[in-house]
This record gives structure tokens, sequence and C-alpha cells, in this order.
């Protein structure tokens, strides 16, 4: 990208997670790995970037399964060495009661400065504030998102970082925000609409739940009782937010500009909030991952050199199929089909899907042409997401041989899965998926994505080329009938025949995968999208 004289604005990137690598758990699942993903190329494309968040000390879940079936979750508490001490500790009034963070340096996994707060300190009488992301309730919440908005605005203060550019992706740190409009109404001698519109300038935001009930909302009462008015009267938080107060209405309210997270979802987003006033334009970024950490070195390398894909593929289904060994005791086949998925636990996206129609399968297994690897969480609050993770299980139970669930999935069971299966399989409820970054990360590795026409893959999809499309794009009451229809009928005519009769064939559609796939879907080129389209403009 043009530098322009070395003059790009400098950027802090608020998100309430970051995906760095499965060692730190401060992440959950694809929010997360996508703002690691971006640090990491900040530092390689030596972009003007530091990241903000929280150091979780409980983390996320670890999630496994019991004697019965049925998943249960664990919080382990983290100790991490080799975070550096910045010596800051700033205060953030939550609930009228002074909360104390230590600002912690991470720089250790190739990613741009990352600041994260954390109150874990002996004089707060709450220090658990930052025990488990996404953990306990309402209040909690919008005091972690405090603490991460206005804690972390105070942390850069501190810390002699004055951003030109504050990016929030989601809507958690929307608070900062408001602390931006009540510092310019202390400091001059603006009113509200005007400090409001100067705020605006400062801010971006990134947009991704596309379904309006997925979109975190508060009560008024509580957000005045915690202390988030921060000094604004009732009638302007309205004005931001309305009633209930929706933190991605006040995100598109306050920011200069907003991007949804792929072509499609722009559209959808566009519709889903027509009706807010004074909102920023949402405009489409699609996301990208980051090559360096989701490419496998092999596989890259036989690309570059125009070499036999098979290889470096096998090696990594070797990899794969190693792994599963190790944790579940089952050997597959390194000739047998394998189709992968591994996703956060949830009803859209239609998880067992594959098996409407069991006839359909099960003379595939019994023959040995098909295995499907399934890995994901749900959240430990969320039981209708339990209740997959125990039909997935309950799958393997039944197909020991066949199906296997990958307990606890991770960075690490991600990384092998995207670049160890032959086909990645994703069937969400079209338009419900905003992006779907793990199916970048498959096709980079010429892991050939059978995926519904939603998030990213509308971008990328040539059926029978690079991949295959399942549904033709079908949105109605209608879609479970005519996707499943759909797939059994890719799988059984187009991909086994493929896969096992014209090898030819399925390692040019790997090759075509990976050309489609490695700077078009890049982190990369997201970035280099974010200064063009979002930050300069």
């Amino acid at each position: 990208m043009d530098r322009l004289d070395n003059k790009l604005p400098s950027v802090a990137y608020f998100c309430m997670e970051f995906g760095l690598h499965e060692d730190f758990k401060i992440y959950s699942g694809g929010l997360g790995i996508l703002a690691g993903d971006i640090l990491k190329e900040a530092l390689d494309g030596n972009y003007p970037m530091v990241g903000v968040g929280i150091l979780w000390r409980q983390g996320y879940t670890e999630q496994f399964i019991d004697t019965k079936g049925k998943p249960y979750d664990c919080f382990h508490e983290y100790n991490y060495d080799f975070l550096e001490d910045t010596g800051v500790i700033v205060k953030v009034k939550i609930r009228g009661e002074q909360v104390k963070a230590k600002v912690w340096l991470c720089t250790q996994y190739g990613n741009a400065p990352l600041y994260l707060l954390d109150t874990n300190l002996p004089d707060n009488n709450a220090p658990l504030l930052t025990g488990q992301l996404y953990g306990w309730f309402s209040e909690e919440r919008v005091a972690q998102e405090m603490l991460l908005s206005i804690g972390g605005l105070k942390a850069l203060k501190a810390l002699g970082i004055e951003p030109d550019i504050y990016h929030f992706n989601d809507s958690h740190p929307v608070l900062a925000g408001i602390e931006l409009i009540r510092q310019k109404m202390d400091d001059g001698e603006l009113d509200f609409e005007e400090a409001w519109e100067k705020t605006r300038e400062q801010i971006v935001f990134t947009t991704h739940t596309p379904v309006v009930a997925g979109n975190e909302t508060h009560d008024h009462g509580l957000l005045k009782y915690m202390g988030a008015y921060n000094g604004l009267t009732h009638g302007q938080m309205l004005k931001l937010g309305g009633d209930p107060f929706s933190m991605t209405a006040a995100g598109l309210r306050l920011s200069k500009k907003a991007n949804a997270v792929s072509e499609l979802h722009c559209k959808t987003a566009n519709k889903m909030w027509e009706d807010i006033t004074n909102a920023s334009e949402i405009i489409p970024i699609t996301n990208g991952v980051h090559n360096g950490t989701w490419q496998d070195s092999g596989i890259r390398e036989a690309f570059e050199k125009g070499e036999d894909l098979m290889i470096p593929h096998l090696k990594a289904k070797g990899e794969l199929i190693e792994e599963i060994y190790r944790r579940n005791g089952i050997r597959l086949s390194d000739d047998a089909l394998t189709i992968g998925f591994g996703r956060r636990a949830a009803p859209y996206k239609r998880s067992d899907l594959i098996f409407t129609k069991r006839e359909k399968i099960e003379p595939l297994f019994a023959e040995g042409k098909l295995q499907i690897i399934f890995s994901g969480k749900a959240h430990p609050n969320d039981l209708e997401g339990k209740k997959i993770v125990s039909n997935l299980y309950a799958m393997s139970q039944r197909y020991p041989q066949n199906v296997i669930f990958i307990q606890n999935y991770d960075m690490q069971i991600g990384r092998l899965l995207t670049s160890g299966c032959d086909v990645w399989l994703n069937n969400p409820i079209r338009p419900m998926e905003a992006s779907g970054t793990s199916g970048m990360k498959a096709a980079m590795n010429g892991v050939l994505n059978l995926s519904v026409l939603d998030g990213w893959w509308p971008e990328g999809c040539i059926h029978g080329i690079n991949g295959w499309q399942i549904g033709d794009g079908y949105e109605g009451k209608e879609h479970d009938r005519i996707d499943s229809e759909s797939l059994y009928k890719v799988l059984l005519e187009e991909v086994i025949p493929t896969f096992y009769d014209n090898p030819a064939k399925w390692q040019e559609m790997m090759r075509a995968s990976i050309e489609m796939s490695q700077w078009k879907f890049s982190a990369a080129r997201m970035v280099e999208d974010y200064y063009k389209l979002m930050y300069i403009s």
C-alpha cells in the first residue's frame, strides 16, 4: 500500500477479545481471531496501530463432555509471565466505586502492541471483573464494557498514545465514544451536539451480527446505575442509542463510517438498520485471515513452486489424524474423504444438517468412504448450544469410526482442521453468517469449501472450479429441506466422484482455491482496505 509519505493515521483498535495463540486464553471465537489477525498484519505491514483489550485471567470456557454425553465448563486461573508491565494503573468509576486496572503489554505473537487491562489487584473489591470473558450477567457485562471503553482511553492517554482513529470492533467498546464526547464537553466550550460531531470524525465501527436480536441492548436504568451515562443526560443517551439502549445503533451514530464484514452482510446490515436516524454509512469490507498463522507452510511452498499439492496436504491430514488418535483414541483413514466442521455451537449454523437423512450417508460410512470431524463450543449459559454439542457427540458415539467430535475447540484444533481435512462444510441459514473466516483458512490450504452461499463464500465460489455451493442462495421458510437436498446432491454427485475418480481435477480445484483466497481473503488485503476506505477517507 502507498504509505502517503508515511503519514498514515494512527489507529487504536478496541475489541473485547483477541485471538493471538491457543496458549493465550483471552479469546472465545471468530471475533477475537479476527482482531488477533489484524494486529499481526499491522506488524507485518508496518501500520501505525495498537490494540486495546482486557486480560481475561480465567479466559473463556474450557468445555468437555461428561460420561453422560453432556458438556461441562471449566475455568482455570492463568498466569502470563511473558507480558510486559507498563507501570500504568488507571481508574474507572463503576457503580460509584473507583475500580483500578493495571495495564499490560503483549507483543509476544508477532503482533502490533496490544494493551490489556487487568483488575486482578488486591485493593479492588471485585478483582475478578476481568476474570471470565463473556461470563456473568448484564451488570458485569456493562462493567467490563466500561472498563474496556473508558479504561482503554485512559490507558492510552497515560501511555502517551494519541490515536487519530478509534476502531471499535463490534459494539462492546461503544462507551468509549461517550467518554470522548464527555472529554470534549469538559475540556472546551462545546455543547453535546458539537462534541458528538467532532467525536464522530475519530471513530469507525465494525458491525458483525446480522440478526437484530443478537445485537446487544441495555436498560437505561442499568446504564445509569452502573455509571455508564458518564456525565451525559438521559435525553442525550436516547439520541445515541434509543430505548432500550442499542449498542449497535450507538456505534452507527458515534462513527464517521461503519463496515459490514462481507458484501452480502453489508446488504443485510443496511436493511436491518435502515430505520436508525443519523447513522453512519455501512460499507462492505470483507474479512480476511492472517496467512502466516493459518496457511500451512508446506502447502504454500508447493503452490508457489507449482509442485504436487497432495504431498503436503497428506502430511497435514496425517497430523490431524494423529492428533485425533491422541485425543479420542480412534484412528481415521488417510484415504477416506474427510469433511471438517468447526463452529461455535449455534442453531443457525445447522451443524447436524448432514444427518437430516441418515440413509443417504450411512452407506458411505459402511463403505469407509466418508469421515466427518466436528468441533465447537457452546457459551456456558447457552443451553440450546449445549444441546447441539451433545447431539454432535451422540453422533460420534453412534458412528465411532466415521464421526469424530473433538472437545474443547481452540485455535490449535482450528489450524489442524482447516489444513488437514479434504472438504470444509458450512451450512448456515442464509443470510445469518456474517462472514465465516474459517472457510477462508480452509480455502488457502486447498481444503475445498462445500458451503451455503452465505457470508464470504458468494464472493469466492466458482462452483465445481474452486469448491461447491449448496442451495443456490435460497432464503425462505423451506431452507432446511432445500439446503439438505442440495447438500446430498452435490456431495453424492460431485464431491465424492471427483475425490475418488478424478484426483487430477481435485488437485486443480485445490490450486484454484488457494489462488482465489490467499490475497483476496487475507488480513493483508483487509487491513489495506481499512486504511483506504475507513481510516483515511
